[in-house]
């Protein structure tokens, strides 16, 4: 056999083993997991990080979302079992009375370095600076409630509390800290009638006047699309739930290319911005991964 020709056998023997050569092919793909919630807004977060980091390492790092996780405490727990290594949206005073165990902080910059600090020391991890939105509890009924029985603040619904018909999910009537229990005992009244029901119907349910008031989220684009009005908190009983991307330290000390890209989202997207974007997913029946690509693609991926 002549040498030309063991050569090419050899070069190609190579080539369809998936070895490389210098310029001839690239290293695969690391994968790192991402959690999101079963919420429009979490998916859509998540998938800004996937696209961005994509874009970033040019494909280098391939993040999968693990996707629609029932609550904070889910999404906690799979980080600190290593089953993912980022979290797309964290909330300062969910984590602060939930996986930190702490008394609610109502000062937006000290529950931020409370929740830091804490996650630094106790888990090992880094809980970043917010998005630019916080998506807090909100008191919330129709232009025509608010004018019947003169709702300005949260306050204003004791008068009438033995009349309204008040929604809630399960969640936040069981919760401790900031949940019910701790409503009722701040403002110094519980309501007559009040259920239950999956967030993403309350919206509609005002609309359609099958209930009179929803505690709901102030990101959530339907308060604006249905025209809704929201109660001040007056008692300012609400922590602050400014929304934030985790990450474990082990991951970004070996992956610092993520980091730099999930840091280029910080300070990009107001509450108002948010709500839009809901909006879209929850209103208009668009794709979390759609609208992040959309968004990404409007500003030039943050370059």
């Amino acid at each position: 056999m002549k040498l030309k020709e063991f050569t090419l056998i050899i070069i190609c023997t190579i080539l369809l083993s998936g070895c490389s050569l210098p310029g001839l092919g690239g290293a695969s793909s690391e994968t790192v997991k991402i959690t999101a919630l079963a919420t429009s807004e979490s998916q859509i977060m998540a998938h800004m990080i996937r696209l961005q980091i994509e874009h970033d390492t040019n494909e280098e790092i391939k993040p999968v979302i693990v996707n629609n996780l029932g609550s904070a405490a889910i999404e906690h727990n799979a980080i600190l079992n290593d089953d993912a290594q980022i979290s797309a949206t964290r909330y300062t005073g969910t984590d602060l009375v939930g996986a930190l165990g702490l008394e609610p902080i109502t000062n937006t910059k000290k529950a931020e370095k409370a929740v830091k600090t804490g996650f630094e020391n106790k888990f090992n991890q880094t809980f970043f600076d917010s998005y630019g939105f916080e998506n807090t509890f909100a008191f919330t009924v129709t232009k025509e409630t608010a004018e019947k029985y003169n709702l300005k603040k949260v306050s204003d619904l004791k008068k009438h509390r033995d009349k309204l018909r008040v929604a809630s999910d399960a969640t936040w009537i069981k919760r401790k800290g900031d949940g019910y229990p701790a409503f009722a005992k701040a403002y110094g009244f519980e309501f007559e009638n009040i259920r239950t029901m999956q967030i993403g119907l309350v919206y509609d349910a005002l609309k359609n006047k099958s209930i009179d008031v929803a505690l709901g989220y102030t990101t959530d684009g339907r308060i604006s699309a249905y025209d809704l009005v929201t109660l001040e908190d007056d008692r300012h009983f609400f922590p602050p739930y400014d929304a934030s991307p985790l990450a474990t330290n082990e991951y970004l000390k070996d992956n610092p290319k993520a980091k730099k890209s999930i840091e280029k989202l910080i300070g990009k997207v107001s509450t108002k911005k948010m709500q839009e974007l809901n909006f879209k997913a929850d209103g208009k029946k668009e794709e979390p991964a759609i609208i992040a690509e959309k968004f990404l693609k409007e500003h030039h991926y943050f370059e």
